[in-house]
Formats: structure tokens, sequence, C-alpha cells
């Protein structure tokens, strides 16, 4: 079983010894001979490999532990949003990699409601718009690509930098001689965590040579993105609070290549929902071109179990979804799932040397896709302030920092989700099947029936009221002839044409959340709290607005470098680099901004922080003019002069952002927004830099 101990004490300092020491020994052995690390990653799904690629390129030295001995090819995830996709872009071009080898967009742009894949179509909604494509918000696009390929992808970026994954036969079993750094062990689980004063002692069991054994890592950091059901959690003894069993599915995964050639031909989409007096269901076309699909029905157990839901069963229920029986289905998968919405009550713990990300902190409702894409982002986040640390630039305590910047994204992505579901569930409820109804028949027959008829009939009496149920799906009712059916039709139509169904993409939260709290100096923004938000969000206005406030994502528009030949144009978010935890700080080309500059360039090197100077001029704007970042800056040259490129109705950056050229704005390296003020209003511009860095970063050396 696995267990956890602990030594007790040391806090943050003692993880900032123990994180320094390990630093400095990277792979090699302690007194005992037992491998030591900075940082552990247990989990490589997308998230724990997102992560383990940013602590690379940032000099981090880590290994991934993976409990499988491969890695699933049962499609789970596919929507990645924009500020996910904006992320991919800095990790080695993985963003163009997944815009080349995704389906085209048109075969996956609508959500299609019909009564079967080849019967009548009841609504459609086109999830994308003209300012997809011009990048107006973003520089880049969503993207559909299933789960397993973008891992496919990350192996990839990590074999190009040095990593490899191994199975346990392929690592040595002399400890003397073992090195991890570098490595995803797969086939190797977390069993134990013992908390000691110098670290973390790793219990990972393993299969070799058909014989249990188990290898001791030490570390410095513990970092779970083992996913929803995390082992790191449990050993951690941190609990989730929300909803549980919103909803319990079966998910199957298949091929047939003539039914994703029909689709593409005649009714291209990403999701179909299926309504039919045979089945309901849902179909995921992960990808029509090559036709794989998956498709997810509800079940209620203990009258209907997961085990009923055998390969024949599903070739069935397939053909009832189709409505005609395609002659190459190929079924490959069939795992349970259950749908909860939940968050971690603490992101960090045992003396704070066990941190959690992605699905490990937070279980959403698939609705809107922000499992996944909530976990990169916490990936990113996290990232450069363990970097920071790594360095001696700033104290463990900015690690506490992920937790209160990341953790009330998750309890509003959380309740996002939740309400996109129950705009999902308006759509049935609308055909005369509402969803409540049919959890309270089976609560019902739970209650009254569950300890008096056997098994079995309880499952014939429950799917026999289902059966009656869906009869009000049949042709006879849901038509415009019958009275009741063109009632219901046109109030489906109207949820659809009015954007209360399912939505696909949130552009005002996916890039205008903001942080309120920790790494940042949020005097500017005090007067907006997160419930505010999370009120205005309510009312389901999806717009972005761009905003220069302290903790918002850096606003994107177009930018063209000068004094260069160069004449590529790049975004506001290339001013931060992504090869490593650099800050950048935004002026206009003036006299107290310069200063400011000034003062900044000096204290982070003072520090050892990575930081560029970005001067933006308006468009057309001349090299004599630009000369002056020259004097102004000397005879520092980590600077840039750049010429916006605005796009109407705005006329410069600045206005867009709603601030004036006075502002001076320090951008963190993970794109948001640290701090801002007005240059001119800024008295001792040395003391004022110096107190900024020293709340955002923790420096851990005297000010």
């Amino acid at each position: 079983m696995p267990s956890i101990a602990g030594a007790g004490g040391g806090g943050l300092f003692s993880v900032h010894r123990a994180y320094s020491s390990l630093a400095a020994g990277g792979g090699g052995r302690g007194d005992d001979a037992t491998p030591h690390l900075p940082v552990v990653i247990v989990g490589a799904g997308p998230v724990g490999l997102v992560l383990s690629f940013l602590l690379a390129k940032f000099g981090i030295k880590c290994a991934v532990l993976e409990k499988n001995v491969e890695f699933t090819r049962h499609p789970r995830a596919h929507f990645i949003n924009n500020r996910t996709m904006e992320i991919f872009r800095k990790l080695d071009g993985l963003a163009g990699d997944i815009e080349k080898s995704q389906p085209p967009v048109d075969l996956w742009r609508k959500f299609v409601y019909c009564t079967s894949l080849s019967g009548s179509i009841l609504g459609s909604v086109d999830h994308m718009k003209q300012e997809d494509f011009d990048k107006v918000i973003s520089p880049i696009s969503v993207a559909h690509f299933s789960q397993h390929k973008l891992v496919d992808l990350l192996l990839k970026k990590l074999e190009d930098i040095g990593f490899q994954a191994c199975l346990p036969d392929e690592i040595g079993s002399s400890t003397q001689d073992l090195v991890l750094e570098n490595k995803i062990l797969m086939g190797h689980e977390c069993s134990s965590i013992k908390v000691t004063d110098s670290g973390v002692l790793i219990g990972a069991s393993f299969n070799k040579a058909g014989r249990m054994q188990e290898r001791k890592i030490r570390c410095g950091l513990v970092l779970g993105t083992d996913g929803a059901r995390s082992t790191v959690r449990e050993l951690a003894g941190i609990h989730m609070k929300g909803q549980r069993d919103l909803q319990k599915l079966v998910s199957v995964h298949f091929l047939s290549r003539e039914l994703g050639k029909y689709l593409s031909r005649e009714r291209p989409g990403m999701l179909f929902f299926i309504f039919n007096p045979d089945a309901i269901g849902v179909l995921v076309a992960h990808d029509l071109e090559h036709g794989e699909f998956i498709f997810q029905i509800p079940f209620y157990p203990p009258q209907q179990m997961f085990e009923d839901f055998s390969t024949k069963v599903c070739e069935e229920i397939i053909v009832k979804l189709v409505g005609w029986e395609p002659t190459d289905v190929h079924v490959l998968d069939i795992k349970p799932w259950a749908m909860h919405a939940e968050v971690a009550e603490k992101y960090i713990g045992c003396d704070n040397r066990i941190i959690l990300v992605g699905d490990a902190a937070h279980r959403f409702p698939p609705a809107g896709g922000f499992g996944m894409n909530t976990g990169v982002q916490d990936a990113h986040n996290l990232a450069w302030k363990l970097c920071l640390v790594q360095n001696g630039v700033a104290s463990p305590s900015i690690l506490q920092t992920y937790e209160s910047e990341r953790r009330p994204v998750a309890i509003f992505n959380t309740e996002l989700s939740v309400e996109n579901f129950k705009a999902a569930m308006s759509i049935p409820s609308t055909l005369g099947l509402d969803p409540t109804v049919a959890n309270s028949v089976h609560q019902v027959i739970n209650s009254t029936l569950g300890s008096v008829i056997p098994r079995k009939l309880q499952k014939t009496v429950l799917e026999g009221l289902f059966s009656i149920g869906r009869a009000q799906l049949s042709d006879y009712i849901l038509n415009e002839k019958n009275p009741l059916g063109s009632s219901r039709l046109a109030r489906l139509r109207s949820i659809l044409d009015e954007g209360k169904s399912l939505q696909l993409q949130f552009p005002a939260e996916d890039l205008g959340f903001r942080y309120e709290l920790g790494a940042l100096d949020a005097e500017d923004c005090a007067e907006t709290t997160y419930e505010a938000e999370k009120q205005k969000h309510s009312k389901r206005s999806r717009e972005y607005v761009p905003s220069a406030k302290a903790g918002s994502r850096l606003p994107h528009m177009p930018m063209r470098a000068l004094s260069t030949s160069n004449e590529a144009v790049f975004s506001t978010l290339d001013l931060v680099t992504g090869d490593k935890p650099e800050f950048a700080l935004i002026i206009a080309p003036l006299k107290e901004s310069y200063e400011l500059a000034r003062a900044l360039l000096k204290i982070v090197d003072e520090f050892k922080i990575s930081a560029k100077i970005c001067v933006i001029w308006p468009r057309g704007s001349v090299d004599a003019k630009v000369k002056g970042s020259r004097s102004q800056l000397a005879p520092w040259t980590n600077y840039v002069d750049v010429e916006e490129i605005p796009r109407a109705p705005v006329n410069s950056w600045w206005e867009m952002c709603q601030i004036t050229r006075k502002s001076v704005i320090l951008v963190r390296p993970d794109e948001h927004i640290a701090w801002r003020t007005e240059s001119d209003r800024v008295g001792d511009a040395d003391s004022e830099v110096r107190r900024v860095f020293s709340k955002v970063v923790c420096i851990t050396r005297p000010i």
C-alpha cells in the first residue's frame, strides 16, 4: 500500500536548503548512494511532460515516474485553447507542429445535434469566428488535437533535448551507477513518500523480470502530475472539495474510415449529440480523415455495470447511433469514467515538499475542455518560479504564489465547466429527456428495489423506464407537424441561436483571467475582485477585453523590430523569451520611463535576474528617433526597440490596453503582468523598482 512518513519541521527554509544542495548534486549519489535529484515529477501525461520540458529548458535536473509501461492510445482531451497554444508556441515550435498535424478546421468547427449520424439534423453550432483566423486577440488559433498525439509530439521534443523514456529492464540495477536525470521511468509507480530534513525519499515500485522491486530516489521536491486519481495527492493527505459523480459514462474508442469519409462529406463536426428512441450518446470525432472516434454514453450502476458493455454490445450501440452499419467498425478500447467537479483543498503539502499540478489538483467536467488546458497553464506558472528558487534568486516562499494564483483559477473554471455542462443538458431537457428525472428514477430504484429484487430485474425495470422516456424522440412526436414536437424543436433552435447550449470557446476566461494575489504588485487592481469577475462572466459574455492590469496576461498586438534588417512581424507576447525565465519592462520612449528602465537594468544585474527593456514606438518611427534608446540606456544592451502595428479601430497598443503612454509595465516570464505604474508618479526610481522586485520575486538578498 502507498505510504507517507515525515520527519517533521523544516518548513520553507529547509526546502530551500535541500533543493539547492540537491541541485548541485544533480543525479549523483548522497552518502547512502541513493540517487538525488532537485525535482521528481510523478505522471507522464501532457502536463507532466510539459513541466519536464520547461524545467529541462530552464536547467533544472529532473526525472519523471510513470506507472504505466506504455502511453495510452485511448483519446481523451482534444481541444487546445488559445492560451495553451500560446504556451506551446514557445516549446520549440510545438504549436506549429500541432497546426500542421491537426485535421482541417472545417472538419471540426461545428457541434451537430441529430437523430442519428445519418438522420435528421436538429441543429448545429459553428464555434469558430473570423477573428480566430485573423488572430485578432491572440497570435495563434485554438486547435483540435487528440491527447495521445500531443503526448507523441511532446516525447519527440523531450528526446530532442536529451530526455529518454526507459522501461525497468533498460535501467541499470546498480544504485551506485544509476543516473536518473532526464529520464522518463516507465512502469515505475510512486508507492511511498517520506519527508526528511534534507528533502524527500520516494519509493518507486516496478516489475523487473517478473518480480516486483522498489527503487529509492531522493529529491528536493515532488511534483504530482499523476491525474485525477492522483497517488501523490493521496500520499500527501490532500483532500478534494466539490461535487462528485455528476455522471458515470462508458467511453468507447473505435475506428471506421467509412464513417469518417461519410461525415467529412455530409456533415463534418467535432461533437455529435445523438438522440433517438434506441440510443442516446455523444460522438467525439477525434480525426474524421482517419476515422478515429470516441462515443460516450451514460450508465447507471449497480443496475447497469461497466462489464455489461462488451465489444459486441458497443458495436450494436454504434449502429444505433450511426443509423446504418459501417462495414469497418473496429472497437479498440472501452473504459469507464466518472465526471467530477472538484479542486484540491491545497496545492502544496508536506512541509512544502509536494506540489500538485494539473488533474491531480482539479477535476472538471469535460464541458469546455478546461482540464488539460488549465493543467498546462499550471505547469507554465510553476516552472519559472522553481527555476528562480533553484538559482538562489528567489526564496522558496515564491512557490506559495503558485497556489494563490492557480487555485482560484481552478475554482472558477470548475464552476464554469459545471455551468457549461448544465447548458449541454438543456438540449435533452428541451426534447423531453430531463437528465435530472433519469437520475431521480435511478435513485428511487436503488432506494426502493435495491434490497428487495435481484439486480437483473432491477436492470430490466430501469432500462424499461428509460426506453419509455426515449420514446419522446420518436419521429411521431419529434416533427414539425406535431404541436409538441414543433414547440420542442423551436425551443432547441432558440437555445442554439442564443449561445445557451454547450460552448467550446471562452475567450474572456481563456485569455482574460487575472491573478489577484501572488507574485505581483496588485495595488492597481484593488478595485476589482475575483468575485466581481465571476459575476460579470456569469452573464455569459464571452468577449475578451484586453487589460494591462497587474495579474492579467499581456495583451497581444503585432510588432516589428526597429533598427534591424529583419522585417518579420511578431506578437507582444514574444517580447518575453521562452528559453529562460526572463522579465520584460515595456515602456514608451519617454524620459521618466527611461529612468525607470535604467533603475530596473541596474537592479536585475545586481540580483542576477534575466530581464530586458522593450521600447514601443508609434508606427512609422524612423531610425533617427530610435537612436534615443541607445543613449538613454547605455551601457546596457539588453533592450529592444519595436514598432507597434495596431489594427482598427484602435490607434496604438496603449490605447488598446486603455492606458497612457506614460505607463510602464513589468511582464513576468509567464507573460502575465507583474506591475504597472505611471512613470511620472515615481519619485525614487531605484527604491520603487527594488520594492517591486522584492515583492514579485521574493528576493532572498537584503534590499
